[in-house]
Parts: C-alpha cells; structure tokens; sequence
C-alpha cells in the first residue's frame, strides 16, 4: 500500500510522526475546495450564458426556483452514457475502453463508497480527450447526440412539474455531472431557465484537457446551487429540488422543499424519514431497466473521457 504524505509512521523508537486524521481532514479539505471550484464555476456559466429568447419567459417570481437533477430525474438513464455512446459512434475512443470505468461504476454503486485515488485521477483526467479541440465543436455534437439518444428520454411527468414552475413565474435549473455545454442544450430544448453542469477548462475557444474543480457531483452541486441562488438573489427556503439519487442530497438540502423522483432505495428511505416528497413515473419493469443502466453508465462520460484520452495517445504514438 502506497504511503501518503502527512500519514502515520513509526521510526524504530515507537514515536509517531504525523497523524492519520490530519491526512484524511486535509483529504476531505481539498475535495471540498475542488467541489466549491467547480460549484463556483457551473454557477458562473450558467449566468453568463444567454438564455434562448424564444423558449424562456421573464420570471415573475425573483425569489423562487426549482432545481432538477437530469439522470432519471428529468430523463431515463444516465445522460453521460447516452453522451459517451454517441462519441464512441463518432470513434472519439473505442467502446471497449468503457469497460474498466463501468466496473469501478459497478463497484461504487454496489459499495457506495469512493476511492480517493480513483477521484483524484478523475478529476484530473475527465473531459481531457477534448483537449485542444474547439468548445463550437463540443456544442454541435451534443446538440446531434441529443437528437439521437435522449430527446425521447425525457419523463413526461418531471417535465410537467418543470413546466408547473415555470408557470409559476419561477426559474428552472438543470443541474448535472454532464458537461455543461451539453446540459445547456437540454435546457434549452426543455425551454427551461438554464443548466449547471460540469465546466471544462478552456483558452480562446480551445480546450485546455482539464476541469474547473471537479465534475459536478454530491456537494458540488449544492455548491453551485448555493453560488447561483447568491448571484440571482433567490431565496433558497423558497426553492425547490428535484432528484433520484441519494449522492443528491446535499443540494435536495440546501432548498425549502426536497422532491425524490423516482428514487433509489437509500433515497426513497431518507426521502422516508425526512418528510420529503416522492414522485415515481415509473414502471416496475422499467424501473428495474433504467436501474441496470445507472449502474453501467452512470459516471461513464467521466470514464470515456480518460479511455479517449488513452486510446488518442496511442493512436498518435
């Protein structure tokens, strides 16, 4: 087992140097700042991106809106599968260099634990197959991919609380791990407010292979919830949060009122013991269909990226 700096070790005398609390508090520390980085960052995005006129309408409450989770929330199945799908189509890496991160996948939702070191190399190598490619590139293969893979996933019954909103006077909010270019695409489609999704670093309209902070995950999210709702004044007692996953709950409570939609079992209990809301569209075969390829491909763009990367190098070599 490698030794980290910082952790516990014996000299021959018996004294301790260092302390493996400290190791796991700094750990813990820097995966929150990364989470803030990255929560900052989608927030940031999505203000300066300029809503499509002709499917948005001028809120009429300032102070309310509603926040959706996308993967089996807003849509079924994991939309960073159906993503990397259709950049395998379009031979960015090869299918089979899938198989490796779908098995960590498999093992995470199984364990529902993270390896520190899978995060951290994640978090370096996500989305850095786009490296020096044109971000105008990236916006039209999403928008291609969404026309071909999920336009017809949408949940007819989360877009109809979506639209509930958005009659309202409220704004509506994607929030996902998928990329950010792809997540404003959905939104816009949706005729939604606008999305907060995973930001890739980029200079002059290039990618630069890395991303700011980390995907946008767990309490990335509430991250970014809480830097979007300072920056358009909203007041997040008013707000709503829509999710399927118990990884979900940092941002379903950081809002007024919490939704579980077609949640999984850990959510469904804490949904449970919370008082919280649950809404479930689904089947009981559907559900057990769309369960399998959250396992599979929940997390997989973050995977496909890195396999990409892998597989362009050595294509080069």
């Amino acid at each position: 087992m490698p030794t980290w700096p910082g952790s516990a070790e014996r000299t021959n005398s018996g004294d301790q140097h260092g302390n493996t609390s400290e190791t796991n508090q700094r750990t813990r520390e820097d995966s929150l700042d990364s989470a803030k980085l990255a929560g900052r960052a989608s927030a940031e995005a999505a203000v300066t991106t300029a809503p499509d006129s002709g499917n948005t309408t001028s809120p009429r409450d300032l102070t309310a809106a509603a926040f959706f989770d996308v993967d089996n929330t807003m849509m079924m199945g994991a939309s960073l599968f159906h993503f990397a799908r259709g950049l395998a189509a379009r031979k960015f890496f090869k299918a089979a260099d899938l198989a490796g991160f779908a098995w960590q996948q498999v093992k995470f939702r199984i364990a529902g634990t993270e390896n520190v070191q899978d995060l951290q190399s994640s978090r370096e190598q996500a989305l850095s197959f786009v490296a020096g490619r044109d971000v105008s590139d990236l916006v039209g293969l999403s928008e291609e991919i969404y026309d071909e893979l999920m336009v017809n996933r949408i949940w007819a019954g989360t877009r109809a609380l979506a639209q509930m909103h958005l009659d309202a006077g409220q704004r509506v909010w994607l929030v996902t791990a998928t990329p950010v270019e792809l997540a404003q695409i959905m939104a816009r489609r949706l005729g939604l407010t606008g999305a907060l999704g995973t930001v890739a670093e980029h200079s002059r309209g290039i990618y630069t292979g890395r991303l700011v902070g980390e995907m946008l995950h767990g309490r990335a999210k509430a991250h970014a919830v809480r830097a979007l709702a300072a920056s358009e004044g909203l007041d997040l007692r008013r707000c709503t949060a829509y999710s399927d996953s118990a990884n979900d709950v940092p941002m379903l409570s950081v809002v007024g009122k919490a939704v579980a939609v077609n949640p999984d079992q850990r959510l469904r209990e804490i949904a449970r013991s919370r008082g919280w809301e649950i809404r479930d569209f689904r089947t009981g075969r559907k559900a057990a269909r769309i369960g399998v390829h959250s396992v599979l491909g929940a997390g997989a763009l973050a995977g496909a990226l890195a396999a990409g990367l892998a597989y362009r190098r050595r294509d080069r070599s």
